[in-house]
């Protein structure tokens, strides 16, 4: 709590200076940080009072008598009533209490440097042709409706369709309160095991796809961008945008030269939009690129480097010949794969994040 006070003092600070709104986007990040940050103090201090308040009721729970005479029978039943209610209302308040409480000790695990910051999510097919493209779709679908079902905001700023069914690939870029923090337990390969609609015989078919999480990072301290090092390409975009799409050159991709990243924009109105959101994309793919040249080095310097590969998949979604979606990192699992496919996905995270702080 004395940390958060102080970072909203410096935030408050940081919003009273002359021109803050000059840049409203930075701007606008600020005072959301702000926000939530006092919301937090303000849960806190409200779980405070109403202990205080729960506390100095159970003293006069046990200090009140269940009545003033023992021949009165009807009023020490009256007393006893009365007792249990108070009694249970009591419990009532504390069970809400623990689950909020429950609630601000999770967010104790959503304190990694990038946790609080928006995301680019990235989905790649990998092997099994039209039913890999097929999942990919359906793996966008199932991080759309979380994003909904948790209010926060999704902007799909790249796709390539697939020639006979499903994506490619698709970006999206997710917003809100520490949407890092929980899709960061979403990155790795994701595998499906179902019957094929794709093919005469209806046989069962194994499917990949790649999920990227990457952090969005307004300036990169680690690595600079030299615009000498950027080679910029225009066309013509192919997805849904503003009125002009399909009939300008509004799409844009940038390789970056030295690493050979590549990333592209196409569903902005116009190209400046489109090379803004591809600069946001590219400084990810480049901090998360020197994130793991960092802990390659560090992992061969003890002697434990592995390769990350298609065939380590970090979670099976089984639909045939039975239903379960398991994740082999925290061994989490439920039999429920249609309501996995819908949207709900916390339980998975929060078994991640757990995990991970062991």
């Amino acid at each position: 709590m004395p940390a958060k006070q102080k970072r909203i003092e410096e935030l408050e600070k940081i919003s009273s200076q002359t021109g803050f709104w000059d840049d409203s986007q930075k701007a606008s990040k600020i005072m959301q940080e702000l926000e939530e940050l006092r919301g937090e103090i303000k849960m806190l201090s409200d779980i405070e009072t109403e202990l205080d308040e729960i506390k100095d009721l159970s003293e006069i729970i046990d200090e009140t008598p269940a009545s003033t005479s023992g021949d009165d029978h009807s009023s020490t039943r009256g007393g006893e009533v009365g007792a249990e209610k108070e009694e249970k209302d009591l419990q009532e308040k504390l069970t809400e209490i623990e689950k909020e409480i429950e609630k601000l000790e999770f967010k104790i695990l959503l304190n990694g440097e990038y946790d609080r910051n928006d995301v680019i999510l990235a989905i790649h097919s990998g092997a099994g042709g039209s039913d890999a493209q097929d999942w990919t779709e359906m793996l966008l679908r199932m991080y759309l409706r979380w994003a909904e079902k948790n209010n926060f905001k999704t902007k799909i700023v790249d796709e390539s369709r697939g020639q006979e069914a499903g994506i490619k690939s698709v970006t999206v870029e997710i917003s809100g309160p520490y949407a890092f923090g929980y899709l960061k337990s979403e990155a790795g390969v994701h595998r499906l095991v179902r019957l094929s609609p794709f093919n005469s015989d209806n046989l069962r078919q194994t499917s990949f796809a790649l999920v990227e999480i990457l952090p969005v990072i307004e300036e990169l301290a680690e690595v600079k961008i030299d615009a000498q090092d950027l080679r910029v390409d225009v066309y013509r975009s192919s997805g849904a945008g503003g009125q002009s799409v399909n009939t300008t050159d509004s799409a844009v991709r940038i390789t970056h030269v030295p690493t050979g990243i590549v990333v592209s924009c196409q569903n902005e109105r116009s190209q400046m939009q489109n090379k803004e959101q591809a600069m946001k994309i590219l400084r990810a793919k480049l901090h998360q690129k020197y994130l793991e040249e960092k802990e390659s080095e560090k992992q061969k310097l003890r002697g434990e480097y592995t390769s990350a590969e298609w065939g380590s998949q970090i979670r099976s979604y089984v639909i045939h010949p039975y239903k379960m979606v398991k994740d082999h990192r925290t061994k989490h699992e439920t039999a429920n794969t249609e309501d996995v496919l819908e949207g709900n996905l916390t339980p998975f995270m929060e078994a991640f994040l757990k995990e991970i702080k062991k």
